[in-house]
């Protein structure tokens, strides 16, 4: 249908013109079922708003900003699938930059995106959090030590999550369990290690901490691998940072012929999907990686609607312990 204009939007979902405009520009103060009636009728009717005259009448850009520290690999593209349908939900258009672990070019992708986008979602993963809080721009921070009195924060329990994965593999009977760290200066790595530490600390205290170094990614993980099984003596379990890692650990002590998880036993962090289809599969701690996203797209959505006030206290949530076929105690591995 030609020249479709917001009147007819509103005709067909038998609402007023203003009714329609809130919920395209992602108001808060639209019932569900009137924003779900004008949506269809924009969809059934192919109505496209005209960006521009939005924009002048609304100054509003109807887009947010993502800035990641990287956009390779299955977290990040779980992570933007979440984000993106949270977006898509409202009407709304995403601008995507990476500043690939430099500190140095997140600010200036920062920078970039003002003038462009109505809100930010930024990673900044730092233990030593960079200046990213800009008060002219409403902000969410993911996985963030980065706190702010005019920033929400969401991030993941991970000192629990790995705290929970230790107990288990102590359950399980393993003793000498190695750990594969993550990135230096890491915030996620950071409190993963410690939740490894101090649940080693508790529950085998006779054991000691065997932390190896890694990178968050399938070299660093390999290089780990190697590593220990160079070590005079084998862990009984190796536990990795993040998925990646373990998989990278999984195909070193595959081409040495270790077996997993009747040798040695592994586990990983994140539940990315390949996770579950690798033989072994492999025994993790699930973070609903899309749900991180999407509710974050979500609170800065919510601080950009009218009238709708989101507390910047940081909110966790919270990961679940998935035990597959990787991480067997060592009595049935023994049988």
């Amino acid at each position: 249908m030609a020249n479709v204009t917001i009147k007819d939007v509103a005709r067909v979902a038998q609402v007023s013109v203003a009714t329609v405009s809130r919920a395209l520009n992602g108001h808060g103060n639209v019932a569900e079922e009137v924003r779900n009636r004008v949506f269809a009728a924009a969809r059934e009717l192919r109505y496209t708003p005209h960006a521009a005259a939005r924009s002048l009448s609304s100054r509003r850009t109807q887009t947010l900003g993502v800035v990641l520290p990287d956009l390779h690999g299955e977290f990040f593209s779980e992570l933007m699938r979440g984000i993106d349908q949270a977006a898509r939900e409202h009407g709304l258009h995403l601008l995507v930059s990476s500043y690939h672990g430099d500190p140095e070019e997140q600010g200036a992708a920062l920078r970039a995106m003002r003038g462009r986008v109505d809100g930010l979602l930024v990673m900044s993963p730092y233990m030593e959090a960079p200046a990213v809080l800009d008060d002219s721009l409403p902000m969410v921070l993911i996985n963030s030590q980065c706190q702010g009195e005019s920033v929400a924060a969401l991030g993941v329990d991970n000192y629990g999550g790995a705290f929970a994965m230790v107990e288990h593999l102590v359950m399980c009977g393993h003793r000498r369990i190695a750990f594969i760290a993550g990135p230096a200066g890491n915030f996620d790595a950071h409190e993963r290690l410690r939740g490894y530490r101090e649940a080693l600390k508790r529950f085998a205290p006779d054991a000691e901490s065997w932390v190896v170094p890694g990178d968050f990614d399938e070299a660093s993980g390999h290089r780990a691998g190697l590593a220990l099984l160079d070590a005079a003596q084998r862990p009984d379990a190796v536990f990795a940072a993040n998925d990646m890692m373990a998989l990278g650990c999984l195909f070193a002590f595959a081409h040495a012929g270790v077996q997993v998880p009747e040798d040695v036993a592994l586990a990983g962090f994140d539940d990315i999907p390949m996770a579950r289809y690798v033989r072994p599969s492999l025994s993790t701690v699930r973070v609903n990686i899309s749900e991180l996203g999407a509710r974050a797209a979500r609170m800065l959505i919510a601080r950009l609607a009218e009238g709708v006030v989101v507390a910047p206290q940081p909110q966790a949530l919270t990961p679940e312990l998935i035990v597959r076929e990787s991480s067997a105690s060592r009595r049935r591995a023994d049988a």
